[in-house]
C-alpha cells in the first residue's frame, strides 16, 4: 500500500483558535504574531523549525484575564 503523501517541513502550529491578544500581539491559540502567521507559507523549513522551538517560551507573555471585560481607563 502506498504511503500517505506528507511534506518534510514542519506543519503549522495553528490550533484553530485565531484570536490576537491585544496586549501581547500574539495569537492565543498558536502564540505567533500576525506577521508570523502571514509569513508562514513563505518561510523556509529551517525558519519554521526555529519559530516552532521559540513558541513554548512565549506562553508567559499572554496576560491571563480573570473573566469579564477589561476595565476602561479611569474606572
Amino acid at each position: 500500500m502506498d504511503e500517505v503523501w506528507s511534506r518534510p517541513e514542519p506543519q503549522s502550529p495553528c490550533r484553530k483558535v485565531c484570536v490576537i491578544h491585544p496586549e501581547s500581539g500574539l495569537c492565543i491559540g498558536c502564540l505567533r504574531t500576525g506577521e508570523e502567521i502571514a509569513a508562514w507559507p513563505r518561510m523556509a523549513p529551517e525558519a519554521r523549525r526555529a519559530l516552532m522551538a521559540e513558541l513554548p517560551g512565549r506562553e508567559g507573555r499572554l496576560a491571563r484575564r480573570r473573566g469579564g471585560r477589561a476595565a476602561r481607563v479611569g474606572e
